[in-house]
């Protein structure tokens, strides 16, 4: 694999607090959702590791990609999941409920909008919606679908351009995208800037605290430049007029927090966030050495699951994936088994033919890994793990063995027939 580097950060993307510490280093990794069109393809790999700033307490990665060859042709496709459809339209009823104006002669705007798949319930009830997303061939399939969506980087620029368009936004919200953004405080600039005085943000953020409980490692990749906790992304907030008012929680994402912001002053935090702030005060989520744990916990865990994929290979069982996304990725190279599967299955119809980044695993549909014949799988999408083993043992059929990765390493027996 050809070693390249990256620009390497002096100073917190936040605060710019100089030098922040690293404490994790995941080696070389390859860009996680640059798919191969063949399996002996020469692939470059880059520096993959943590930093933590004393200062504003922002975890985040040491290097920066360029941002046009991370997501300027994307794979990852919203609707996809099952899960996810059904979350979307929760997710809209939610959000409508905390809309304090009737919205008639605005509209609602989501960055990073992928596949329009959040935007078709507001579109569904007679709502003028606007999507935003880097990636053309993504936005392409929302465009075909009836989502208007602008193929653009977000940032303050945009939202001004927006604003001349358009005029300001009744709801504005960004799904697990602040993370994957070079400049956070240019996008922040930009989301207060397109909002109307009044009106409500909905970020969501995978959570720092889940990362931590849940063992998250294989969320670290290089599209992933920081890992919020809610002071950490409440300062960076703070610094453009904003304010957390409320906190729930996403049903998908493998733990996310969604986030209800609006601009300072014009509500008070709910009870909600001071519950979230004093746990996370209580459980030192905002301490270098309780990341400095999760690091050696990782390394723990890789070694563990890299030990139970040998051991079905030594007893003769052949090993499947399931679930070709950025997380598996990192998992699979992290713990160094993509010698031992055979292939891995993905539901995304573009990604069919293609080989996974670092591993080489062959991409195949859900029926042609069953087609194979293997006596184990392993879930790599595991925050989907209820959704995927409910089509593996009823749909497909799979009566072999299902390996769940995290948050707790499982291996699920043989099903009786």
């Amino acid at each position: 694999m050809d070693k390249r580097q990256l620009a390497r950060i002096t100073s917190c993307r936040v605060c710019k607090h100089p030098e922040p510490e690293t404490f994790f280093d995941l080696g070389y990794q390859p860009f996680a959702n640059h798919l191969l069109d063949t399996p002996d393809e020469t692939e470059k790999s880059y520096p993959l590791q943590l930093s933590f700033c004393p200062n504003c307490r922002l975890v985040q990665l040491n290097h920066t990609a360029d941002p046009a060859e991370l997501f300027g042709n994307y794979y990852w496709v919203t609707g996809t999941s099952s899960s996810t459809r059904v979350y979307a339209e929760r997710f809209c009823k939610e959000a409508l409920k905390r809309i304090d104006k009737n919205i008639d002669g605005s509209y609602i705007l989501e960055v990073a909008s992928n596949d329009g798949t959040f935007l078709k319930p507001f579109l569904e009830r007679g709502i003028t919606v606007q999507g935003i997303d880097p990636a053309a061939n993504i936005a392409s399939l929302a465009n075909d679908d009836g989502v208007p969506t602008e193929v653009d980087f977000f940032g303050e620029e945009l939202a001004e351009r927006l604003i001349m368009k358009q005029g300001p936004a009744a709801l504005t919200f960004a799904r697990n995208v602040l993370p994957h953004v070079a400049d956070a405080n240019d996008f922040v600039a930009g989301l207060k800037k397109v909002m109307a005085p009044d009106g409500l943000l909905v970020l969501e953020i995978h959570y720092a605290r889940h990362i931590l409980e849940g063992l998250h490692y294989d969320s670290i990749y290089h599209e992933h430049l920081c890992y919020f906790s809610i002071e950490s992304v409440a300062l960076l907030l703070r610094r453009h007029g904003l304010s957390i008012v409320d906190i729930g929680e996403s049903s998908i994402s493998g733990g996310s927090l969604v986030l209800y912001v609006k601009a300072e002053g014009v509500a008070s935090p709910s009870s909600e966030v001071t519950r979230w702030v004093k746990e996370e005060q209580a459980d030192q989520i905002n301490e270098l050495s309780t990341w400095r744990d999760f690091a050696d916990r990782s390394r723990d865990h890789a070694g563990r699951l890299a030990r139970a994929i040998a051991e079905e290979k030594a007893a003769g069982r052949s090993v499947a994936a399931y679930g070709a996304s950025a997380r598996s990725s990192t998992m699979i190279n992290f713990a160094a088994i993509g010698p031992s599967l055979t292939m891995i299955a993905d539901q995304n119809k573009i990604k069919h033919g293609k080989y996974t980044s670092g591993s080489h695993r062959r991409i195949c549909a859900p029926g042609a890994m069953i087609d194979s014949h293997p006596d184990t799988v392993l879930v790599t999408a595991w925050n989907f793990f209820d959704e995927i083993e409910q089509f593996l043992r009823g749909p497909l059929g799979f009566t072999g063995r299902v390996i769940k990765p995290l948050p707790e390493l499982a291996i699920m027996e043989t099903e009786q027939t």
